[in-house]
Protein backbone atom coordinates (compact mmCIF):
# COMPACT_ATOMS: atom_id res chain seq x y z
CA UNK A 1 0.00 0.00 0.00
CA UNK A 2 1.32 3.54 -1.13
CA UNK A 3 0.31 6.67 0.75
CA UNK A 4 0.75 9.42 -1.41
CA UNK A 5 -1.57 12.62 -1.41
CA UNK A 6 -1.59 15.22 -4.19
CA UNK A 7 -3.44 18.26 -4.26
CA UNK A 8 -3.50 19.07 -7.42
CA UNK A 9 -1.24 18.60 -10.75
CA UNK A 10 0.91 21.04 -10.16
CA UNK A 11 1.95 19.69 -6.46
CA UNK A 12 4.73 16.69 -6.29
CA UNK A 13 3.27 13.36 -4.94
CA UNK A 14 3.58 13.71 -1.22
CA UNK A 15 4.87 10.75 1.26
CA UNK A 16 2.92 10.14 4.20
CA UNK A 17 3.75 8.49 7.88
CA UNK A 18 1.49 6.99 9.68
CA UNK A 19 0.29 8.88 13.04
CA UNK A 20 1.28 5.78 15.20
CA UNK A 21 5.27 6.61 14.25
CA UNK A 22 4.09 10.08 15.78
CA UNK A 23 2.89 8.91 19.03
CA UNK A 24 5.71 6.71 19.53
CA UNK A 25 8.42 9.16 19.10
CA UNK A 26 6.81 11.03 21.47
CA UNK A 27 6.09 8.54 24.39
CA UNK A 28 9.48 9.88 25.99
CA UNK A 29 8.04 13.21 26.72
CA UNK A 30 6.19 12.29 29.59
CA UNK A 31 8.96 11.22 31.44
CA UNK A 32 10.12 14.50 31.07
CA UNK A 33 6.95 16.07 31.56
CA UNK A 34 7.01 18.26 28.84
CA UNK A 35 3.86 19.02 27.25
CA UNK A 36 4.19 18.47 23.29
CA UNK A 37 1.39 20.45 22.17
CA UNK A 38 3.72 23.32 21.23
CA UNK A 39 5.97 21.97 19.33
CA UNK A 40 3.17 20.42 17.90
CA UNK A 41 1.50 23.34 16.87
CA UNK A 42 4.32 24.70 15.29
CA UNK A 43 4.68 22.06 13.30
CA UNK A 44 0.97 22.21 12.23
CA UNK A 45 0.74 18.38 13.61
CA UNK A 46 -2.31 17.18 15.25
CA UNK A 47 -2.64 13.47 16.71
CA UNK A 48 -5.68 13.73 17.92
CA UNK A 49 -6.85 11.67 14.79
CA UNK A 50 -5.05 8.88 15.20
CA UNK A 51 -6.06 7.55 11.93
CA UNK A 52 -4.67 10.21 10.12
CA UNK A 53 -0.49 10.76 8.33
CA UNK A 54 1.63 13.49 8.11
CA UNK A 55 3.96 14.34 5.10
CA UNK A 56 7.25 12.56 5.86
CA UNK A 57 8.82 16.00 5.64
CA UNK A 58 7.40 17.38 8.73
CA UNK A 59 7.66 14.16 10.43
CA UNK A 60 11.73 14.56 10.14
CA UNK A 61 11.18 18.16 10.93
CA UNK A 62 9.76 16.75 14.26
CA UNK A 63 12.49 14.16 14.67
CA UNK A 64 14.74 16.81 14.45
CA UNK A 65 13.24 19.17 16.47
CA UNK A 66 12.74 16.75 19.25
CA UNK A 67 16.59 15.40 19.55
CA UNK A 68 17.19 19.21 19.56
CA UNK A 69 14.39 20.29 22.96
CA UNK A 70 15.51 17.65 24.86
CA UNK A 71 19.67 17.43 23.93
CA UNK A 72 18.73 13.44 23.28
CA UNK A 73 18.86 11.27 19.85
CA UNK A 74 17.39 8.74 21.35
CA UNK A 75 14.15 10.61 22.25
CA UNK A 76 13.78 10.48 25.77
CA UNK A 77 13.00 6.79 25.70
CA UNK A 78 16.22 5.27 27.71
CA UNK A 79 17.59 5.11 31.06
CA UNK A 80 20.38 7.36 29.34
CA UNK A 81 19.91 10.25 27.01
CA UNK A 82 21.77 9.74 23.16
CA UNK A 83 23.37 13.58 23.30
CA UNK A 84 23.69 15.77 20.26
CA UNK A 85 26.43 14.66 18.15
CA UNK A 86 25.96 10.96 18.36
CA UNK A 87 24.52 10.04 15.09
CA UNK A 88 27.45 12.12 13.66
CA UNK A 89 30.05 9.95 15.43
CA UNK A 90 28.34 7.18 14.61
CA UNK A 91 28.80 8.11 11.10
CA UNK A 92 32.51 9.15 11.43
CA UNK A 93 33.01 5.91 13.24
CA UNK A 94 31.97 3.86 10.16
CA UNK A 95 33.33 6.17 7.24
CA UNK A 96 36.38 4.55 7.17
CA UNK A 97 35.63 1.07 7.28
CA UNK A 98 36.64 -1.41 4.24
CA UNK A 99 33.25 -2.65 4.49
CA UNK A 100 29.63 -2.57 5.54
CA UNK A 101 30.77 -6.02 7.98
CA UNK A 102 33.23 -3.70 9.39
CA UNK A 103 31.41 -0.19 9.71
CA UNK A 104 28.32 -2.35 11.51
CA UNK A 105 30.55 -3.58 14.27
CA UNK A 106 31.90 -0.19 14.85
CA UNK A 107 28.13 0.41 14.94
CA UNK A 108 27.63 -2.07 17.52
CA UNK A 109 30.49 -0.88 19.69
CA UNK A 110 29.42 2.35 19.73
CA UNK A 111 26.06 2.09 20.46
CA UNK A 112 27.34 0.32 23.12
CA UNK A 113 28.33 3.19 24.83
CA UNK A 114 25.80 5.44 24.36
CA UNK A 115 22.50 3.21 24.19
CA UNK A 116 23.44 0.46 26.53
CA UNK A 117 19.70 -0.29 26.65
CA UNK A 118 19.71 -2.21 23.41
CA UNK A 119 22.39 -4.15 22.48
CA UNK A 120 22.92 -4.77 18.48
CA UNK A 121 24.60 -7.47 16.92
CA UNK A 122 26.03 -8.80 13.55
CA UNK A 123 25.66 -12.54 12.30
CA UNK A 124 26.29 -14.88 9.64
CA UNK A 125 24.45 -17.93 9.42
CA UNK A 126 24.09 -20.52 6.19
CA UNK A 127 24.75 -17.55 3.83
CA UNK A 128 22.18 -15.02 5.86
CA UNK A 129 23.30 -11.92 7.47
CA UNK A 130 21.02 -11.01 10.51
CA UNK A 131 21.47 -7.34 12.21
CA UNK A 132 19.95 -8.30 15.67
CA UNK A 133 18.52 -5.95 18.59
CA UNK A 134 18.09 -6.95 21.88
CA UNK A 135 16.38 -5.08 24.93
CA UNK A 136 19.43 -5.55 27.67
CA UNK A 137 16.48 -4.50 29.98
CA UNK A 138 12.67 -4.51 29.54
CA UNK A 139 11.93 -0.73 28.07
CA UNK A 140 8.43 -0.89 29.34
CA UNK A 141 6.82 -3.01 31.71
CA UNK A 142 3.52 -3.36 28.30
CA UNK A 143 5.36 -5.14 25.67
CA UNK A 144 3.00 -2.92 23.28
CA UNK A 145 4.05 0.25 24.85
CA UNK A 146 4.23 3.19 21.84
CA UNK A 147 7.49 4.15 22.69
CA UNK A 148 8.89 0.74 23.19
CA UNK A 149 7.42 -0.24 19.68
CA UNK A 150 9.26 2.89 18.30
CA UNK A 151 12.27 2.24 20.14
CA UNK A 152 12.74 -1.22 17.68
CA UNK A 153 11.57 0.79 14.73
CA UNK A 154 13.78 3.30 14.85
CA UNK A 155 16.82 2.00 15.94
CA UNK A 156 16.25 -0.43 12.75
CA UNK A 157 15.59 2.24 10.43
CA UNK A 158 18.71 4.10 11.47
CA UNK A 159 20.66 1.38 11.49
CA UNK A 160 19.40 0.37 7.89
CA UNK A 161 19.15 3.92 6.59
CA UNK A 162 22.60 4.33 6.99
CA UNK A 163 23.95 1.17 5.39
CA UNK A 164 22.48 1.57 2.75
CA UNK A 165 23.96 5.55 2.57
CA UNK A 166 27.43 3.66 3.41
CA UNK A 167 27.25 0.74 0.43
CA UNK A 168 25.77 3.71 -1.74
CA UNK A 169 22.44 1.58 -2.40
CA UNK A 170 19.45 -0.04 -1.47
CA UNK A 171 20.50 -3.17 0.93
CA UNK A 172 17.01 -5.15 0.65
CA UNK A 173 16.09 -6.53 4.03
CA UNK A 174 14.73 -10.07 3.07
CA UNK A 175 12.67 -10.29 6.71
CA UNK A 176 12.23 -8.39 9.80
CA UNK A 177 10.91 -10.25 13.38
CA UNK A 178 9.62 -7.79 15.35
CA UNK A 179 8.86 -8.46 19.18
CA UNK A 180 5.54 -7.21 19.78
CA UNK A 181 2.17 -7.53 18.27
CA UNK A 182 1.45 -6.15 14.88
CA UNK A 183 0.91 -2.44 16.08
CA UNK A 184 -2.35 -0.16 14.11
CA UNK A 185 0.29 0.89 11.90
CA UNK A 186 1.99 -1.94 10.33
CA UNK A 187 0.90 -1.19 7.27
CA UNK A 188 3.93 0.82 6.41
CA UNK A 189 6.51 -2.26 7.60
CA UNK A 190 6.38 -2.79 3.67
CA UNK A 191 7.22 0.81 2.71
CA UNK A 192 10.06 1.15 5.33
CA UNK A 193 11.15 -1.98 6.18
CA UNK A 194 9.84 -5.41 4.44
CA UNK A 195 6.82 -6.96 2.86
CA UNK A 196 7.85 -9.67 5.12
CA UNK A 197 7.67 -7.86 8.54
CA UNK A 198 6.47 -10.79 11.00
CA UNK A 199 5.53 -10.02 14.99
CA UNK A 200 6.25 -12.23 17.96
CA UNK A 201 5.34 -11.05 20.94
CA UNK A 202 7.81 -10.82 23.54
CA UNK A 203 7.13 -13.11 26.76
CA UNK A 204 6.54 -12.00 29.96
CA UNK A 205 8.99 -11.00 31.89
CA UNK A 206 11.58 -11.46 28.91
CA UNK A 207 12.86 -9.05 26.90
CA UNK A 208 12.54 -8.55 23.21
CA UNK A 209 14.42 -9.20 20.21
CA UNK A 210 14.38 -8.45 16.83
CA UNK A 211 15.89 -10.06 13.93
CA UNK A 212 16.25 -8.74 10.49
CA UNK A 213 17.58 -11.14 7.74
CA UNK A 214 18.88 -10.09 4.85
CA UNK A 215 21.68 -11.53 1.97
CA UNK A 216 25.28 -12.02 3.52
CA UNK A 217 26.99 -11.55 0.43
CA UNK A 218 25.75 -7.34 1.28
CA UNK A 219 28.11 -7.39 3.90
CA UNK A 220 31.24 -7.44 1.52
CA UNK A 221 30.00 -4.34 0.70
CA UNK A 222 32.77 -1.34 0.41
CA UNK A 223 32.09 1.82 1.74
CA UNK A 224 31.57 4.27 -0.68
CA UNK A 225 31.09 7.28 0.90
CA UNK A 226 34.16 9.94 2.05
CA UNK A 227 34.22 13.37 3.97
CA UNK A 228 32.26 15.12 1.62
CA UNK A 229 29.25 12.91 1.08
CA UNK A 230 29.31 13.03 4.90
CA UNK A 231 29.07 16.94 4.96
CA UNK A 232 26.15 17.13 2.75
CA UNK A 233 24.37 13.64 4.22
CA UNK A 234 24.20 15.12 7.91
CA UNK A 235 23.04 18.28 6.18
CA UNK A 236 19.49 17.62 8.07
CA UNK A 237 20.59 14.48 9.77
CA UNK A 238 19.31 12.00 11.78
CA UNK A 239 15.88 13.06 10.79
CA UNK A 240 16.37 13.11 6.88
CA UNK A 241 17.09 9.09 7.22
CA UNK A 242 13.55 8.95 7.88
CA UNK A 243 13.24 10.17 4.36
CA UNK A 244 15.31 7.85 1.96
CA UNK A 245 15.66 4.31 1.12
CA UNK A 246 11.93 4.19 1.40
CA UNK A 247 9.93 2.15 -1.06
CA UNK A 248 7.29 4.91 -1.45
CA UNK A 249 9.42 7.83 -2.88
CA UNK A 250 8.12 9.86 -6.35
CA UNK A 251 10.95 9.76 -8.41
CA UNK A 252 11.95 5.84 -7.85
CA UNK A 253 7.94 4.91 -8.04
CA UNK A 254 8.35 6.52 -11.77
CA UNK A 255 11.28 5.24 -12.61
CA UNK A 256 10.71 1.63 -11.71
CA UNK A 257 7.09 1.66 -13.10
CA UNK A 258 8.61 2.48 -16.54
CA UNK A 259 11.78 -0.13 -16.54
CA UNK A 260 8.47 -2.23 -15.05
CA UNK A 261 6.37 -1.77 -18.04
CA UNK A 262 9.08 -1.97 -20.88
CA UNK A 263 10.34 -5.47 -19.67
CA UNK A 264 11.69 -7.35 -21.56
CA UNK A 265 13.12 -4.52 -22.97
CA UNK A 266 16.23 -2.85 -20.43
CA UNK A 267 15.49 1.05 -20.81
CA UNK A 268 18.67 3.05 -19.85
CA UNK A 269 18.63 6.59 -18.36
CA UNK A 270 18.42 8.26 -21.36
CA UNK A 271 15.72 6.45 -22.56
CA UNK A 272 14.37 6.68 -18.67
CA UNK A 273 14.83 11.14 -19.18
CA UNK A 274 13.11 11.15 -22.73
CA UNK A 275 10.05 9.61 -21.10
CA UNK A 276 9.78 11.79 -18.42
CA UNK A 277 10.91 15.08 -20.18
CA UNK A 278 13.85 15.49 -17.73
CA UNK A 279 17.64 15.58 -18.19
CA UNK A 280 19.34 12.26 -17.38
CA UNK A 281 21.31 15.16 -14.84
CA UNK A 282 17.88 15.88 -13.50
CA UNK A 283 16.58 12.18 -12.76
CA UNK A 284 20.28 11.26 -11.14
CA UNK A 285 20.17 14.14 -8.67
CA UNK A 286 16.35 13.25 -7.51
CA UNK A 287 17.21 9.62 -7.43
CA UNK A 288 20.51 10.60 -5.29
CA UNK A 289 18.28 13.28 -2.71
CA UNK A 290 15.23 9.82 -2.17
CA UNK A 291 18.50 7.77 -1.45
CA UNK A 292 18.52 5.47 -4.67
CA UNK A 293 20.26 4.94 -7.91
CA UNK A 294 18.95 4.02 -11.46
CA UNK A 295 21.27 0.90 -11.15
CA UNK A 296 20.19 0.16 -7.42
CA UNK A 297 16.29 0.49 -8.78
CA UNK A 298 17.09 -1.88 -11.97
CA UNK A 299 18.08 -4.42 -9.53
CA UNK A 300 15.65 -4.59 -7.00
CA UNK A 301 12.81 -4.44 -10.02
CA UNK A 302 14.46 -7.52 -11.23
CA UNK A 303 15.51 -9.08 -7.99
CA UNK A 304 12.02 -8.59 -6.36
CA UNK A 305 9.91 -9.87 -9.74
CA UNK A 306 12.56 -12.83 -9.73
CA UNK A 307 11.23 -13.94 -6.07
CA UNK A 308 8.18 -14.13 -6.74
CA UNK A 309 7.73 -15.69 -10.06
CA UNK A 310 10.11 -18.56 -8.44
CA UNK A 311 7.68 -19.08 -5.65
CA UNK A 312 4.37 -18.04 -7.12
CA UNK A 313 4.89 -19.78 -10.39
CA UNK A 314 5.88 -23.21 -12.00
CA UNK A 315 7.51 -21.01 -14.92
CA UNK A 316 10.94 -22.51 -15.81
CA UNK A 317 14.17 -20.26 -14.53
CA UNK A 318 15.01 -19.65 -18.62
CA UNK A 319 11.75 -18.32 -18.72
CA UNK A 320 11.56 -15.66 -16.06
CA UNK A 321 15.61 -14.67 -17.24
CA UNK A 322 14.06 -14.03 -20.61
CA UNK A 323 10.96 -12.18 -19.29
CA UNK A 324 13.35 -9.86 -16.82
CA UNK A 325 15.31 -8.73 -19.93
CA UNK A 326 18.44 -11.31 -19.23
CA UNK A 327 20.28 -12.43 -22.36
CA UNK A 328 21.07 -15.04 -21.34
CA UNK A 329 20.52 -17.68 -18.18
CA UNK A 330 24.11 -17.72 -16.78
CA UNK A 331 24.01 -13.87 -16.64
CA UNK A 332 20.32 -14.13 -14.36
CA UNK A 333 21.85 -16.87 -12.54
CA UNK A 334 24.52 -15.16 -11.35
CA UNK A 335 22.53 -11.87 -10.41
CA UNK A 336 20.40 -14.04 -8.27
CA UNK A 337 22.90 -15.75 -6.66
CA UNK A 338 24.60 -12.02 -5.60
CA UNK A 339 21.22 -11.20 -4.09
CA UNK A 340 20.26 -14.12 -2.29
CA UNK A 341 23.41 -16.30 -2.21
CA UNK A 342 21.80 -19.20 -3.48
CA UNK A 343 21.06 -20.40 -7.30
CA UNK A 344 17.45 -19.88 -8.43
CA UNK A 345 16.48 -23.86 -8.42
CA UNK A 346 18.12 -24.08 -5.00
CA UNK A 347 15.67 -21.29 -3.95
CA UNK A 348 12.46 -22.59 -5.95
CA UNK A 349 13.32 -25.87 -3.85
CA UNK A 350 14.20 -23.85 -0.51
CA UNK A 351 10.76 -22.25 -0.52
CA UNK A 352 8.81 -25.21 -2.29
CA UNK A 353 9.85 -27.44 1.34
CA UNK A 354 8.09 -24.39 3.32
CA UNK A 355 4.80 -24.57 1.60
Amino acid sequence: MLHRTNQNSNTRTQTTVAMGFVTGMLAGLARHDINPAPLLAALEIDIADTASRIPVDRYAALYNRLNQELDDEGFGLFAQPMRLGSFEFLCRACLSAPTLAEALTRACRFLHIVLPDLAVSVRRTQGRAELVISETRRLSDNPENAGRIFAFEWLLRLLHGLSCWLAGRGIGLDSVIFPYRKPAHFADYALIFTEDSRFAPTLPGGNGTLVASFNANLLDLPVRRDEAALTTFLNGAPGKITTLYRRDREMVIRVRDLLRAALPDTLSLENIADRLHLSPRTIHRRLDEEGSSFRGIKDALRRDMALARLTKTRDSIAQVAADLGYADTSAFYRAFVEWTGMAPVHYRRHWAGRD
